[in-house]
């Protein structure tokens, strides 16, 4: 019988969904996970370098997160809550509106923050996407600066408000350079510059490729069927320095540990693409999936039916769909342990 999103599903207390990070956050928990046997040991997220192997290479997605979400308002002074998902050209985005639904195309909208700025509905795409003019014109990211909040998952559900200079840093990883991201790559949040140190001591070495997180990393698979799922496709890049590095680990038979699920995409994607790549991927990897370039897995603690749980499930069995039945394992034994899940949840490596 073929998968199905039901296969994928588990029992999750909403006490597991982490609202707060960890601080510091090398101190949240790391499981380790070997595939082939099942076996399960527990950390602290600090022993990284310690669990890892001289030669290994380290490679990360160097997105950073953009402060995307915002708020605006009609002429009637009803609010609407936007997320900024794309600058199609200078003054032209594409964007994410919840409350519109009695908006119409040439609506003028004030944006909250900064009186001078208006949006000019444009076309209605569907499901809560549009199309937008700004006025004036300006950068996307020196607009958001001023008047965008960071663009956090919608299971983080806080009493009351917190400043959002707090999520502007905890949300973001200590690598993070090229910007575009509306959500974090989160098994990349628990690093911190002495983690990164001890693994550069130990002799492990680290590449960087890019991949723009969309909001799509949210959304679950709402059928059954998996073949009919269609994955938001997101822009990446594997440069190529880190094609070469990751060709020569390969050949000279060290292993490439990818941070997060959003490099595998990448490095999978790719194809082993010598001179490095850029575009866009919608590649949708689960169970009986085979992986050609990723040796290891560090991740985070997925939503239930998501693609991100089918991934790791594929990545613990290649070939086969027993790797289900090894993940959803060892997410019952940390939900009996304690461990935090989803983005600021604690981690997990897959040897």
């Amino acid at each position: 019988m073929p998968l199905t999103a039901s296969d994928f599903d588990y029992d999750l207390p909403p006490d597991r969904i982490a609202q707060q990070p960890v601080r510091p956050r090398d101190r949240s928990r790391l499981m380790l996970l070997d595939r082939r046997t099942g076996r399960r040991t527990h950390h602290v997220f600090a022993e990284l370098p310690a669990l890892l192997t001289a030669g290994d290479l380290l490679v990360v997605n160097d997105t950073r997160v953009i402060p995307a979400r915002f708020e605006a308002r009609r002429r009637t002074g009803g609010r609407i809550e936007g997320l900024f998902l794309a600058e199609r050209s200078a003054g032209q985005w594409e964007v994410m509106l919840r409350g519109a639904g009695r908006c119409r195309a040439g609506e003028e909208l004030a944006v909250v923050g900064d009186d001078r700025v208006r949006l000019t509905l444009g076309e209605d795409l569907g499901a809560g996407r549009w199309r937008v003019s700004l006025a004036p014109p300006e950068g996307a990211l020196d607009v958001l600066a001023r008047v965008g909040r960071t663009p956090l998952p919608p299971y983080v559900r806080r009493p009351g408000a917190l400043p959002d200079a707090e999520d502007r840093r905890a949300y973001q990883t200590v690598y993070a350079a090229r910007p575009g991201a509306v959500a974090a790559p989160t098994a990349g949040l628990h690093f911190t510059d002495a983690v990164l140190a001890a693994l550069a001591e130990a002799g492990v070495e680290r590449a960087s490729v890019t991949l723009h997180v969309g909001p799509g990393t949210f959304a679950p698979v709402k059928g059954e069927d998996l073949d009919a799922h269609r994955m938001h496709a997101e822009w990446y890049e594997l440069p190529a320095r880190t094609a070469e590095a990751v060709a020569a680990a390969r050949a000279e038979g060290r292993r490439v540990v990818a941070v997060g699920t959003t490099t595998v995409r990448v490095l999978e994607a790719a194809g082993g693409a010598g001179g490095g790549r850029r575009g866009w991927t919608d590649l949708f990897i689960r169970p009986p999936a085979a992986f050609r370039a990723v040796d290891a897995l560090l991740t985070n603690f997925h939503l239930p039916r998501s693609t991100l749980l089918m991934l790791v499930a594929a990545f613990c069995s290649p070939g086969s769909t027993e790797g289900v039945r090894v993940i959803l394992d060892a997410y019952a034994e940390a939900v009996r342990e304690g461990y935090r899940f989803y983005s600021y949840g604690d981690a997990m490596l897959i040897v």
